[in-house]
Formats: structure tokens, sequence, C-alpha cells
């Protein structure tokens, strides 16, 4: 039997951190390019201009999480806000994402090597290991 490909995936609404349970790539980070700046410049000219580039903005970081998800057939999504439950909304619809297993976790804001601790221990519970 293949070994299955797992990876933890902490977010936020601004950046998204990959951690290969295997540790046989690179981690990698995602980022939101709805910063401060252009929620500010937006937000000067209206706040339905404002909203309207969130989530756009929104909708391209999700797609870039979700084109790495395709690499997996394990993920945990992680972190202290609510954009993991959003993504795995956007997942659920999805039927390229049906034969993943995606389980979704809460979790505080976490070091570099407490996000790695977490990703290795929910795998190792869940006979990954």
């Amino acid at each position: 039997m293949q070994k299955k490909k797992c990876v933890g995936i902490w977010m936020d609404h601004s950046t998204a951190n990959l951690i290969d349970y295997d540790q046989s790539g690179e981690n990698q980070t995602i980022e939101s390019d709805f910063t401060h700046r252009r929620k500010v410049e937006a937000l000067n000219r209206s706040e339905h201009i404002m909203h309207n580039k969130e989530q756009q903005m929104n909708e391209a970081f999700y797609k870039e999480i979700a084109a790495e998800i395709l690499n997996y057939d394990h993920v945990v999504l992680f972190g202290p806000t609510n954009a993991k439950n959003e993504l795995n909304n956007i997942l659920d619809k999805d039927l390229h994402y049906e034969d993943i297993k995606i389980d979704v976790e809460s979790a505080d804001k976490m070091s570099d090597n407490e996000q790695m601790a977490f990703v290795r221990n929910h795998f190792d519970e869940n006979g990954n290991s």
C-alpha cells in the first residue's frame, strides 16, 4: 500500500503555512495580497469597494492554497480564524477534492515549531505514521 501524502495548513486570512508531514519537501508559505495597505486604499474609496476587493483577494488566496492541496491525500486545516472553515466550504463544493481527507481543527497563534508539532501529532494520532 502506498504511503499517504499528508500536509498541515496553519492559516488565517493573511497567511497560510503548508507543513509537509513527511518533511520530504520544503515547507511553504502563501500570503494573501489583501494587505492592510490595500484595505486602507480601498476603504478610502468606499466601504463597498473595500469589501469587494477583500472578497476577490480572499478567493485568489484560497484558490492558490487549494491548488497545493491537490498534491496530498490527507490535509488538516488549522488556525485561529474562520479562514480554515471558509476554505473547507469551498473545497467541499469541488469534486476535485472528494478523494482527499480534510480535517479542520481550531488552534491559536503558534510558532513554526508549534505548528510542526501540531501537524506531526495530528497525523500520528490518525494512523499516518
